[in-house]
């Protein structure tokens, strides 16, 4: 994956990636769910959706967040039977690329 495109949106649209920042502190603040446990329903979502670019992003994030590699494979296999497995095959790699990589750099 190249440049994060959250990057190059908060570059492109600096006001809109400034509300939507306030947006998410908010949501980050709120109780609920820890930061691990949102980074990993995150991961499921973005699988459901077939979404790999967000699968590889929230991949590092758990990590950062102290999911273990296993813990975010599970959050994308756990779509087998929500989503079916096309979804699982088009994000795997990516979960697993996001986690890897952010371990290499971390």
């Amino acid at each position: 994956m190249n440049e994060n495109p959250m990057d190059l949106f908060a570059r492109e649209c600096p006001d809109l990636a400034r509300a939507l920042d306030r947006l998410i502190d908010v949501y980050r603040s709120g109780k609920g769910l820890d930061a691990k446990t949102r980074q990993l329903v995150n991961i499921g979502i973005q699988t459901a959706t077939r979404n790999p670019r967000g699968v590889f992003f929230h991949a590092g994030m758990a990590r950062q967040s102290g999911a273990a590699r296993e813990e975010v494979i599970g959050a994308v296999v756990m779509n087998l039977h929500l989503s079916g497995l096309a979804s699982v095959l088009d994000c795997l790699p990516a979960a697993l690329e996001g986690y890897d990589r952010d371990a290499l750099s971390g």
